[in-house]
């Protein structure tokens, strides 16, 4: 299974489509509060459509109930524009999370000191663009991951 890891998302268009990937890749989703949304904002409920109810979703209160969770990936990557390494330079392995950052903050610091070996990003040619759209950028991850654990 492969996990799919939101620390505090802000849009909830971008989790609604997120959410909506997650069910029909049979991934689970993590939402680490606090969000920037209510869960049953309806942009979220239209960008997730009906797919809602097929979603493996766990909700964790912080970074340390997401930790303490036995739903815990087994190994966590990290998606950052701060990163060196490509997600396509990594061997996905099957109980694998993809962190992603809030739209407009990313992660905190700590959280890049403490994952410092585990970042990856997506490589871009054009660097006076930040980048690209959470949704788009879990899309593309996730199904590299998948595509290696078939």
């Amino acid at each position: 299974m492969l996990h799919i890891v939101l620390f505090n998302p802000e849009i909830p268009q971008n989790t609604g489509n997120i959410g909506r990937l997650c069910a029909i890749t049979e991934s689970r989703l993590h939402l680490i509060h606090p969000l920037g949304f209510t869960i049953t904002d309806k942009h979220l409920k239209r960008s997730g459509m009906d797919y809602w109810h097929s979603l493996d979703v766990h909700h964790h209160q912080d970074w340390e109930a997401f930790e303490a969770s036995a739903a815990t990936p087994k190994r966590l990557w990290l998606l950052t524009t701060k990163a060196a390494q490509a997600y396509w330079d990594v061997e996905f392995a099957d109980g694998d999370g993809l962190i992603f950052g809030s739209e407009g903050h990313g992660v905190p610091d700590w959280l890049h000191e403490k994952l410092a070996e585990q970042r990856l990003t997506i490589p871009h040619r054009n660097k006076t663009l930040r980048s690209l759209n959470l949704s788009t950028s879990v899309g593309i991850v996730a199904y590299e991951a998948l595509r290696q654990l078939r």
